[in-house]
């Protein structure tokens, strides 16, 4: 009966008496209208849209024991006080009178609760709200809910846990649940003595030991924030702790036979907390930072101020077991979520459809923070990486703006994605660099000191970016400007720039730009079209889908005749640079800070192919990726034949760098991996031949330990995971040797961990390897441990067996519910269980987007991921077909479109390039 009692929680929310009223200009001045002494009989529900009414605004509230006490202050006349409220049983409500319980009524669909007072509501003045409520605590991943672990003796413990973002604080108490109602809150928690509870404030006083044992926490009253940063947990986790330079209490909290493998995020976190108060130059508003690892936790981490929250492979680290991989994801992941203690908590966005002000930053943040704090960790790396997935998904027509309309909690979910996150993040490289580091720095702080504790839009970060400085200031440097150049405030290649009509081309449209590059001369010729992967430019449908897109983009070349790069602002549909005589290469977007593809036509992609084999080193690692990336995406949006690509790869057995090798190794490998799930094991030998022959010195210069650097370190897991899928004879024969010595020491032996999931995948294929990896899968206490293992499990070519990891899987116990949507992506990889996760989705949606819910991340790559293999007509119709199926569902999800735009661009790709390829191969072979 403890956990039952544990859940008698007491919260109590207030701001002061004297703090002012957030007006969202969003909301609607229509309100619901008052009459004088109304009778509560007949009454009907007085608002019809999703968004809050702007006629109360929540100031004071008080949670106890199942209750809300919420001080409001009116501001038009009314009868009606109109919040969220979702699966809540309302027993009680009053306003003026505490005697006079006031009916309730509910809108489940908008997930609202109306609360009638006879007497009208006066504007001006305030007033206490007071519920009571109930509701069962959740056994999904949103609001209040529940977790639960095992130790290592088999006991089962239970913890409850929240996660509101971004619309699921509604569930857990009824409030006030849009980002722009931003309120003090201070929080009581009841709980057994056996537990602890955490907020987003310390316990302010001590606590309090009740008459039916149990005990009663205070919280200090928090910061102004918004209803999905309140954060409250109850469990039984231990911690380790340190100080920040600035006297900040950090802890790391995690189910206590995991707590050794806290004291990485410890040391990460308080050195992330000290760099960030020294960029933002503000310093972190609250006493203490308390990092959670949470078993069951559907996202990768929330931000919750002063309690973030994390899934345990984001948050623990156990050196025996995690891979370098591990430590950097740990190390970003952490970066993430406090640099949102900044950007999106002290200010947040006015509203959903600007997301991307909170996540893009942070996901860029990432790098900005682990490059300062940990460089040898070389994270710059993988910027890249994050760029060219915004790439994939910008290209396709289902894309979106940045900034895009989002209004039911399904629609707000789905702002959840590659287009907030990756596009936001590289948006904002090219604005950095654009700007120079010390002028957007200075913007972003200038934007966090002018709107700390609310709300901003995205035009609210261009004028901060725009006037950083005074007017003396401006008129000594070209990269400064004041509030009267904010209109015109840029100096860039000689010309003044508005920032505002210029990232308004960025986030205000979707799609991205390809600039189309030839010579005449001296002169470089330019031109922009929207780039598209799945409409060719013979396609009836190009111009339409060309019409209206114009970017201002800020273009970087280098060229052969010096270090120098070179900047000129486009535009205008056509335009020209002036480049020189003599000149002979030039290599646009150079490192790719720009957000933009490239195409050289007539002899250009000859003249780069020539420059990489001969002297690639003239350009950089970045440059080189850049190429590789644009090349095969070009050929994929019809623009450059296969074979030109693969030429221009042909220069790798000369390549030192990671980055590069594994751009043009990766894309060698996509192609294997769709032909291998096709019938063509001709192509499907050839291919795998050729890949083997061709990278054959680089796999044979892998060490199966975890020495080197980070680079060299990534390298190794990558290559030596594919020569093994390959069945490369030395790799199967040494891996499978290091795992049968890993069994006959019972699992003692510690595996160097870059190597560990491809042994456990070798040794996965035999009956005896399968069934022992699953028992250590089951009782192994580290989690980054189990994710290699589960890979490994799922890459079984006994289809009984990937169809028992699904049924596991959808069971919740023996491997995690949250797991289940990575689980279901594995086996799509597999080449003999992409139908089988295809038809598992389709049977078992309903169970899914119940769990998961409709539009969550989870679903979304359920959708996107097991459909992303299939290259076929057939499989593009039962696509088709399935959708048509859920029509109510799949209308409000953009992810079905996104799958539909990737079956069809395989289908483009193979009917396209699969005779060349072979044809090729051909060549090669002889």
């Amino acid at each position: 009966m403890a956990l039952v009692r544990l859940l008698v929680f007491y919260l109590l929310l207030k701001s002061p008496v004297g703090s002012q009223p957030m007006q969202s200009p969003q909301h609607t001045s229509s309100t619901p209208q008052p009459t004088e002494e109304q009778a509560p009989g007949s009454l009907s529900f007085p608002w019809s849209r999703l968004r809050l009414p702007s006629v109360v605004e929540n100031h004071r509230v008080k949670y106890f024991s199942g209750s809300v006490r919420i001080q409001i202050h009116v501001e038009n006349n009314t009868n009606w006080v109109v919040l969220h409220s979702k699966g809540l049983q309302i027993s009680k409500a009053t306003v003026l009178d505490e005697n006079l319980v006031l009916p309730v009524l509910h809108n489940p669909s908008h997930e609202q609760a109306a609360i009638f007072s006879p007497r009208v509501l006066s504007r001006g003045h305030k007033y206490f709200l007071y519920i009571e409520f109930g509701a069962e605590l959740g056994d999904g991943f949103y609001g209040f809910y529940k977790s639960t672990y095992r130790m290592s003796t088999g006991e089962t413990r239970t913890l409850a846990s929240t996660h509101f973002e971004p619309t699921s604080a509604r569930m857990a108490f009824p409030c006030f649940d849009e980002p722009s109602f931003k309120a003090n809150y201070s929080v009581r928690i009841r709980r057994s003595p056996e537990h602890i509870s955490l907020s987003n404030m310390p316990i302010v006083s001590k606590t309090v030991e009740l008459n039916d044992g149990l005990l009663e926490d205070h919280f200090a009253v928090s910061v102004r924030m918004s209803t999905y940063l309140v954060a409250f947990i109850i469990c039984d986790f231990k911690s380790v702790s340190a100080t920040t330079s600035s006297g900040i209490k950090v802890s790391i909290y995690a189910a206590p036979e995991k707590w050794q493998q806290t004291h990485y995020a410890l040391e990460v976190a308080v050195k992330m907390m000290d760099f960030f108060e020294k960029y933002f130059n503000i310093l972190y508003p609250l006493p203490k930072q308390d990092l959670i690892a949470i078993p069951d936790f559907q996202s990768g981490a929330m931000e919750n101020w002063g309690l973030t929250t994390y899934r345990e492979t984001s948050l623990l680290f156990d050196p025996l077991t995690s891979s370098v991989s591990d430590k950097l994801y740990v190390t970003m992941v952490i970066g993430h979520e406090l640099a949102h203690q900044w950007f999106g908590n002290l200010v947040t966005m006015e509203w959903w459809n600007d997301i991307w002000l909170n996540e893009g930053f942070a996901r860029y943040m990432e790098y900005i923070s682990v490059e300062a704090t940990y460089p040898e960790l070389r994270v710059e790396e993988y910027l890249l990486t994050t760029c060219f997935a915004a790439v994939g998904r910008d290209s396709y027509d289902s894309s979106r703006p940045i900034s895009s309309s989002a209004e039911s909690p399904t629609q707000i979910k789905e702002m959840f994605d590659t287009v907030s996150y990756n596009k936001g993040a590289c948006v904002l490289h090219m604005l950095r660099y654009f700007l120079t580091d010390d002028v957007f720095q200075s913007g972003i702080v200038r934007y966090l000191r002018k709107y700390s504790y609310s709300n901003a839009h995205n035009q609210d970060l261009w004028d901060s970016l725009a006037n950083t400085c005074s007017e003396e200031e401006f008129m000594s440097g070209k990269y400064c400007y004041s509030s009267s150049q904010a209109s015109k405030n840029y100096l860039f290649a000689g010309e003044h720039l508005d920032l505002t009509a210029m990232m308004n081309t960025w986030t205000l449209q979707k799609g991205i730009p390809l600039i189309i590059v030839s010579r005449n001369g001296s002169r470089l010729l330019l031109r922009q079209q929207r780039f598209l992967r799945t409409v060719l430019p013979s396609d009836p449908r190009w111009s339409t889908l060309q019409q209206g897109y114009l970017w201002h983009i800020p273009l970087t070349y280098k060229t052969n005749m010096s270090t120098t790069i070179h900047r000129h602002m486009m535009t205008t549909h056509t335009d020209s640079v002036d480049i020189g005589e003599g000149v002979g290469w030039v290599k646009v977007n150079t490192d790719m800070t720009g957000y933009y593809m490239v195409h050289y036509e007539g002899s250009g992609w000859d003249e780069m192919t020539k420059l990489l084999r001969e002297d690639h080193t003239a350009l950089s690692y970045k440059d080189r990726t850049h190429l590789i990336h644009n090349a095969f995406q070009l050929v994929t949006g019809g623009q450059l034949l296969l074979n030109k690509a693969l030429d221009l790869i042909d220069y790798l057995r000369s390549e030192t760098h990671t980055v590069p090798l594994l751009e043009g190794l990766g894309y060698l490998e996509a192609f294997y991996r769709l032909v291998e799930k096709r019938n063509a094991p001709d192509l499907t030998h050839k291919l795998k031949t050729y890949i083997l022959r061709f990278f054959r010195d680089v796999i044979d210069q892998q060490m199966w330990s975890d020495r080197g650097s980070v680079s060299e370190r990534r390298l190794r897991s990558e290559v030596l995971s594919l020569a093994c899928h390959l069945d490369d004879p030395p790799c199967l024969e040494r891996a499978s040797q290091t795992f049968r010595d890993w069994l006959l020491s019972n699992g003692t032996l510690n595996l160097p961990t870059d190597v560990a999931e491809t042994v456990y995948s070798v040794g996965a294929r035999d009956e005896h390897g399968w069934a022992s990896l699953f028992h250590t899968y089951t009782i192994s206490l580290s989690e980054a441990q189990k994710e290699k293992i589960l890979s490994a499990l799922a890459s079984s070519r006994d289809t009984s067996k990937l169809h028992r990891l699904l049924e596991l899987g959808l069971e919740g116990k023996v491997i995690r519910f949250q797991d289940l949507s990575s689980l279901v992506l594995l086996v799509a990889s597999n080449p003999q269980g992409h139908h089988l996760a295809w038809n598992f989705v389709k049977k078992n949606w309903s169970t899914l987007i119940h769990k998961f819910l409709l539009g969550s991340s989870c679903i979304r790559n359920i959708i996107i991921g097991t459909t992303g293999h299939f290259s076929s007509p057939e499989e593009l119709t039962d696509v088709q077909l399935f959708f048509e199926s859920i029509k109510e569902q799949a209308s409000q999800l953009r992810a079905t479109q996104v799958a539909l735009d990737n079956v069809q661009k395989n289908v483009l790709w193979v009917q396209r390039n699969l005779g060349t390829l072979r044809n090729w191969l051909d060549e090669q072979m002889k």
